[in-house]
């Protein structure tokens, strides 16, 4: 018999934060020069239990995530640490032609898993959602370039001596 534990889940959406900009440097096709999106984030936050209010997570909460969003990606232009014409952006920037935000990956996965572990790291806890009495997770992210275009990270818990930030640096991109 399989058994099987409720959790109680809630959801945040962001729909068409920006505009952004970006390349995929790596690609082959037309994907390789710059182009725009708005930006569309769905959060899942999950937790064994409720808060003293009934709640997973309060939504009004949830205000210094949109600050964030709307910081990293709202009339930016994103660059991959890595992109081979990265001093051409600095200059951009540095002429005041464009707002950079600098990520390890461009594209919707590598911000869906920024995302996830920013959260998971920094903003749960800045925000209470630690406590030995509610703890809150993140279940899932997804990133929507457009309404067919969308990429998403989900993980379960593991022990804390499994978790491995799979070389994410979220310093260089919260020190922006």
């Amino acid at each position: 018999m399989d058994i099987r534990r409720m959790k109680y889940v809630s959801t945040k959406e962001y729909r068409h934060l920006g505009p952004v900009a970006y390349r995929q440097h790596r690609a082959e096709s037309h994907c390789n020069r710059l182009h725009g999106y708005a930006l569309s984030f769905r959060f899942e936050f999950e937790s064994d239990t409720l808060d003293v209010r009934n709640w997973v997570c309060d939504y009004g909460s949830l205000r210094s995530l949109k600050d964030k969003l709307e910081d990293w990606f709202d009339h930016t232009l994103l660059v991959a640490e890595d992109d081979p014409n990265r001093g051409d952006f600095e200059a951009l920037a540095k002429k005041g032609l464009a707002k950079i935000t600098w990520v390890e990956r461009t594209g919707c996965e590598g911000l869906a898993e920024f995302l996830f572990q920013y959260l998971e790291e920094y903003w749960l806890l800045d925000n209470g959602y630690k406590a030995d009495n509610h703890k809150v997770f993140v279940k899932r992210v997804e990133v929507r370039e457009t309404d067919s275009n969308m990429a998403y990270v989900e993980a379960g818990r593991v022990p804390q001596s499994q978790h491995d930030l799979h070389g994410i640096r979220l310093g260089s991109l919260l020190s922006n």
